[in-house]
């Protein structure tokens, strides 16, 4: 996507009587997916560019170029997940599930202008984060994190985020593909239906003052921004990855590990981080998912053990913190 800024002529006249004119807000960089012009789009363009609705043939080029079907969600999203069920990691004697920290996806979303954006996040291991680099870079897709979800871990692993806009969904499929592909990520199996978990899930429902979701034996919750959240222009939903995501992994005896993370805006920043250590909760890393986001938004990530209920009373106070609603 390339945006050209409207340049404005301001005319002034020398004592000499000699005519300069001024280019004002022109040479400024053409816009890609890491480009940060979204303030003056806003004003010289109107409003945010808002989604449209799809059905599931519409993405039917996409899940043939990944390799697997996706979900649609809100008739808006098409979420693609590659589970990392390959890696068998380790942090702090607790084994990670990849429905729990080790989920790649990416998600698509086609706009009233046509346009297709895609956000993302791909696990990888450390000898597989070069290489996955190279293959996006050269494919076109920016990425605009790297980091971690969890603390001392074994094997390493990375996260990495993506991000991509065009008018060709499939060809943007065909590049993410590309960098799956010099990972060892599973080819898709169809899951097995969720285990029963050894936690006390009323309880956490009501801690949390929301209701869970056992997605393949973790508890998971997602609570959504309450204000409209835009990357050049075009609106961010929750299932973009542009949420609060808060997920148990029963360890038995009713107790949990718990890891996620929250997204916020600067002001909320120190509260939810105060919240969470109030609670016994760690702190593993603090970061941005996108280069470019309106507003400004961070992502924290957490982890603790112990028991279920008393885990999610403390998370609760740090939801509190933050202008967010259960996602629907």
């Amino acid at each position: 996507m390339v945006v050209v800024t409207r340049c404005r002529l301001v005319r002034m006249l020398t004592a000499m009587g000699v005519l300069i004119v001024l280019l004002a807000g022109c040479g400024r960089p053409a816009l890609g997916a890491g480009g940060d012009t979204q303030g003056d789009e806003h004003a010289e363009h109107g409003g945010p560019i808002q989604p449209v609705k799809t059905t599931e043939a519409d993405w039917r080029g996409v899940a043939g170029a990944l390799g697997r079907m996706g979900t649609l969600w809100g008739e808006t999203v098409y979420r693609v997940g590659f589970p990392r069920r390959d890696l068998t990691v380790t942090s702090r004697g607790v084994r990670i599930k990849a429905g729990f920290a080790l989920g790649s996806y990416a998600a698509f979303v086609r706009y009233r202008d046509g346009e297709t954006m895609v956000m993302g996040d791909l696990v990888v291991t450390e000898d597989e984060l070069p290489k996955v680099t190279d293959a996006l870079q050269h494919n076109g897709i920016s990425q605009t994190a790297v980091h971690k979800h969890l603390l001392a871990h074994e094997p390493p692993v990375w996260w990495t985020h993506i991000h991509a806009e065009g008018r060709e969904p499939v060809t943007i499929a065909r590049a993410i593909r590309a960098a799956l592909d010099v990972t060892a990520t599973p080819p898709p199996v169809t899951p097995p239906p969720p285990p029963p978990l050894d936690l006390d899930t009323a309880g956490i429902d009501a801690a949390l003052g929301a209701a869970g979701t056992n997605d393949g034996g973790i508890y998971k919750f997602s609570f959504a921004r309450k204000e409209t959240v835009t990357s050049h222009r075009r609106v961010l939903l929750p299932a973009m990855g542009v949420s609060t995501g808060l997920n148990f992994q029963p360890t038995g005896g009713r107790k949990a590990a718990i890891n996620g993370d929250f997204v916020m805006t600067e002001s909320e920043v120190q509260h939810v981080i105060q919240a969470l250590r109030a609670g016994g909760i760690e702190i593993v890393e603090l970061h941005n998912h996108a280069l470019n986001d309106q507003p400004r938004l961070f992502y924290l990530h957490f982890w603790a053990v112990g028991d279920g209920v008393t885990l999610a009373k403390a998370l609760r106070v740090a939801v509190d913190s933050h202008n967010v609603q259960p996602a629907s």
